[in-house]
């Protein structure tokens, strides 16, 4: 998977507005701290912050908010040319801080805006791997944009990738979520599903992830993730590997964002060339740092200390 760009991570940048103190509700929450956010946004930080050549492909207003996001990626070091600005308020997120499953409310606008110039075949056609989200799918015009530019990514040679982090609230039509997805994942995605994500997609608690795992990979997912909380998480393949790992006890500060932290060491090392059960080691350690600070991640993490359990 070696070319000039390492992953286009599409999607949505916005404001996450976190909770300061830890919260069950949005209405229990207090006080809110501002942190730059989304998913997409996140895992492309996260590779930025590993040394890979990333490329964010967002929309965010044209207003404070969005300012403060476009200033944030560039001092990261990110591109900028792909994010767009939009002539409407920039989305933000209501979060709470959590030991567990975090409570959030969306106040979405700008993050759908993508357009087809963000998303031309030159830049497809330099990336390795093209990642998405449930969230960033969820609404047009960004949907149809991003499934027209997977299925070309995908005749360039770009392994896909995504998020399915699905939730009810933001993708309504949950029979149009699976129609989309299914579509998606059978160009040989590599897939990351957490068992909240499960059950929110199909309606049943998910209690043996290598079900999931059979699920997704009987669709076209080339490889997946199936991430069980406190349980551990499954790595899988279409050549039949398969391994559990299970989680290490650490001082939990706040989870959220940990699923992006894992994808993006999950990704960072199977793009260095690492096996399956390696990927899945990075990506618990990234996740275990996430975990164990409070906010984003400093700008550089040491990519022997997420590699030092191999």
């Amino acid at each position: 998977m070696k070319k000039p760009i390492d992953i286009i991570s599409v999607g949505e940048l916005l404001i996450d507005m976190m909770s300061a103190d830890y919260a069950d509700s949005i209405d229990a929450a207090v006080m809110f701290k501002k942190f730059p956010g989304g998913s997409p946004a996140n895992l492309a930080m996260n590779m930025k912050r590993l040394g890979k050549n990333v490329r964010l492909v967002s929309t965010v207003g044209n207003d404070d908010l969005g300012n403060y996001l476009f200033n944030y990626v560039r001092d990261l070091g990110l591109a900028t040319s792909s994010l767009h600005r939009a002539k409407m308020p920039t989305t933000m997120i209501l979060v709470t801080k959590s030991r567990e499953v975090s409570n959030f409310e969306a106040y979405r606008s700008a993050d759908a805006q993508i357009n087809s110039k963000q998303l031309n075949d030159e830049l497809l056609k330099q990336a390795a791997v093209f990642h998405t989200t449930c969230f960033a799918l969820s609404k047009k015009p960004a949907q149809t944009q991003i499934v027209k530019a997977a299925e070309r990514a995908a005749n360039f040679g770009c392994q896909l990738s995504i998020d399915v982090n699905y939730a009810k609230k933001i993708w309504h039509n949950r029979d149009e979520a699976h129609r989309i997805l299914h579509k998606y994942i059978g160009y040989g995605a590599f897939v990351k599903c957490s068992e909240v994500d499960w059950e929110r997609l199909y309606g049943s608690k998910l209690t043996d992830a290598s079900v999931g795992a059979k699920h997704f990979l009987n669709i076209g997912a080339k490889e997946v993730c199936m991430t069980m909380g406190g349980d551990g998480c499954l790595v899988a393949n279409q050549s039949g590997e398969k391994h559990f790992l299970e989680t290490r006890k650490i001082d939990v500060k706040d989870t959220t964002g940990a699923g992006d932290a894992f994808w993006s060491g999950f990704l960072t090392a199977r793009l260095d060339g690492y096996t399956l059960l390696n990927a899945a080691k990075a990506g618990r350690k990234m996740a275990e740092l996430k975990i164990g600070n409070d906010g984003p991640l400093p700008e550089i993490v040491d990519k022997n200390l997420v590699y030092s359990d191999f």
